[in-house]
């Protein structure tokens, strides 16, 4: 008898249980859809913003580069924008091109690369920058300096788990 009491107090346990994570779920999605959509609205205001020619992942290259302010191999910026060596190949094949940085081979392995921004990438990352931060700095003075400052510590712990920093 005492076995036919409890199960449907077990059975509306799972159905709680079951329901919050179908809640929990939906969160989740939610999130990831606003994350995906801001994204590639982001994208598309800087893409337009940009310097003719200039790619967002030519400039991405330039501003790690700028912040850095020390050589990296292309296998490094490849690791550090989560692409393929080929495509960042690709990337700095026509920064190169454009004189936005310099290439050279590491003297002491034939093998290796090592990549810097030149002084003219460095130009046209700034030129860059100056073109889209006022159209970012808009929204977030729209959005709320205070609501930005909360949101940031959210938005950095999801980039950590992301990449796999837990």
């Amino acid at each position: 008898m005492t076995a036919l009491s409890t199960a449907p107090e077990a059975m509306n346990k799972t159905a709680t249980s079951n329901e919050k994570n179908q809640a929990e779920d939906r969160l989740a999605a939610s999130l990831f859809a606003e994350v995906f959509i801001t994204d590639q609205l982001s994208r598309n205001l800087i893409s337009r913003a940009l310097p003719r020619g200039m790619q967002i992942s030519h400039f991405s290259v330039l501003n790690l580069l700028a912040h850095l302010g020390e050589e990296r191999t292309p296998a490094q910026l490849a690791e550090a924008f989560h692409v393929t060596r080929g495509a960042m190949t690709n990337t700095l094949s026509r920064l190169e091109w454009a004189g936005h940085i310099h290439i050279r081979p590491d003297w002491d392995d034939a093998r290796r690369k090592f990549v810097s921004i030149s002084p003219a990438g460095r130009a046209a990352r700034d030129a860059a920058t100056a073109a889209f931060m006022p159209l970012i700095a808009d929204v977030v003075r729209d959005i709320g300096i205070e609501r930005v400052r909360v949101a940031l510590p959210v938005l950095r712990e999801l980039r950590r788990r992301l990449e796999g920093g837990n």
